[in-house]
């Protein structure tokens, strides 16, 4: 069940090149120690990852939305395509001779995740011939997780483009971004997120409970207050991923920054009240049918 949004602008055309993630979930008492064995309860699995996750979000807000991503050409590759097409998400993927990377997700009693991953990234390249770079050209906005500095290139002919620094060495080579999305609280993030401070014209960092701040051509930080959960929180998973797909959305549709802001903070509560990354985000209500999808 998604919680819808009424939003009074045109669809924005919206895409994401990224990576996906076969991931299993389950709930423990607690992370275990060293040494320790815990026995897990609730356990499921979904194609994610932050390219995944951010797709889905944005194809519940515009409609629609394509992911550019490299996947495996095993058995995972295929039901991670499969169900990312029943989310919503046109999926344009190159297959590599390689497995599809997956991931345990556990959640412990605060709801927070912790992940391990199993295997390499897999990511897009601007010389995959079999992706439709041209495209972008017409969209309004890119949201960047994964891919190489060609990739982001072609990413960058849409109208907005919007990273993560999750996507690493592809960033600070002198491809402007509107925006850069990162966690405060991700040490990971926030030492990658040096490399392309410099190109960005917004960074944003997010802070949970407590909302986040961010910064414009260097000035001063400005802060925003997190949106009030709509329900009991289940799981922080796929929380940040949405915040910056609905970042991204914002600035594809034309609102204002504190607007933007305050959208994103409502996908990322939401998402918090979901059982997994799908089970709750946000959903748009067309200004034309004022009916949710």
């Amino acid at each position: 069940m998604c919680e819808t949004a009424a939003v009074a602008f045109s669809q924005p055309r919206v895409a994401v090149v990224g990576h996906v993630e076969w991931v299993q979930f389950a709930r423990v008492d607690h992370v275990p120690c060293a040494g320790e064995v815990v026995h897990a309860r609730d356990a499921f699995e979904e194609p994610a990852g932050g390219g995944a996750v951010a797709a889905v979000q944005l194809a519940r807000l515009a409609g629609r939305a394509r992911l550019f991503t490299a996947l495996g050409d095993d058995e995972l590759g295929r039901r991670s395509s499969a169900r990312l097409g029943e989310l919503g998400v046109e999926v344009c993927e190159v297959a590599r001779e390689a497995s599809t990377r997956r991931a345990l997700t556990l959640i412990d009693r605060a709801r927070e995740r912790t992940i391990t991953t199993l295997g390499p990234r897999l990511e897009p390249l601007g010389d995959d011939p079999e992706l439709p770079w041209g495209e972008l050209e017409g969209f309004d906005a890119v949201y960047f997780t994964a891919g190489d500095e060609g990739a982001l290139r072609a990413a960058r002919a849409a109208r907005v483009l919007v990273a993560s620094p999750r996507a690493g060495e592809a960033l600070g080579h002198g491809v402007r971004l509107d925006a850069l999305v990162m966690s405060e609280k991700d040490a990971i993030e926030r030492r990658q997120a040096a490399r392309a401070c410099g190109d960005a014209e917004l960074v944003i960092a997010t802070d949970g409970e407590r909302g986040g701040a961010y910064r414009e051509g260097g000035g001063e930080p400005v802060t925003w207050r997190a949106a009030t959960p709509p329900g009991e929180p289940e799981d922080s998973y796929g929380c940040g991923d949405s915040f910056a797909a609905g970042f991204t959305y914002g600035l594809a549709a034309g609102m204002a920054l504190a607007d933007a802001l305050s959208l994103a903070a409502r996908c990322g509560a939401v998402c918090l009240t979901g059982r997994g990354p799908y089970e709750r985000q946000l959903t748009c209500i067309d200004p034309d049918r004022l009916g949710a999808r």
